[in-house]
């Protein structure tokens, strides 16, 4: 087992808002699933995206877009093109989740309702 340093109160306190702020992020909806897309993918243009993430709108993929940019987890590169090219990929600290996320996915996996089979 791991040994975990002790920390004073107001250490604590800052551990405790980092993570309080990093689930916000990542608890709203669609961010991991963008996430989980963008590390599936060396770069990827909005509407590529918006393709593989079915269901969701420009207006709600843009605004978690600029929140996971806003957070340092998502690159967001704009090229001087006509028309604008505009292609997203995930920072070096968005590709340590990549591992996480994958544990988390086995995990819900493993514990999913099993489907009833019909007859």
């Amino acid at each position: 087992m791991q040994n975990i340093p002790q920390l004073d109160s107001k250490s604590r306190k800052m551990v405790q808002c980092d993570v309080s702020d990093i689930w916000h992020v990542l608890g709203k909806t669609w961010s991991l699933v963008i996430l989980r897309n963008l590390s599936t993918n060396e770069t990827i243009r909005f509407n590529e995206l918006k393709r593989l993430v079915s269901g969701i709108s420009s207006t709600v993929l843009s605004d978690r877009l600029s929140e996971l940019e806003s957070h340092g987890l998502v690159i967001k590169k704009i090229y001087q093109e006509i028309p604008v090219r505009v292609e997203y990929s995930l920072t070096r600290q968005a590709k340590e989740l990549e591992d996480i996320l994958g544990d988390l996915g086995q995990w819900a996996n493993k514990w999913k309702p099993k489907q009833k089979k019909e007859s």
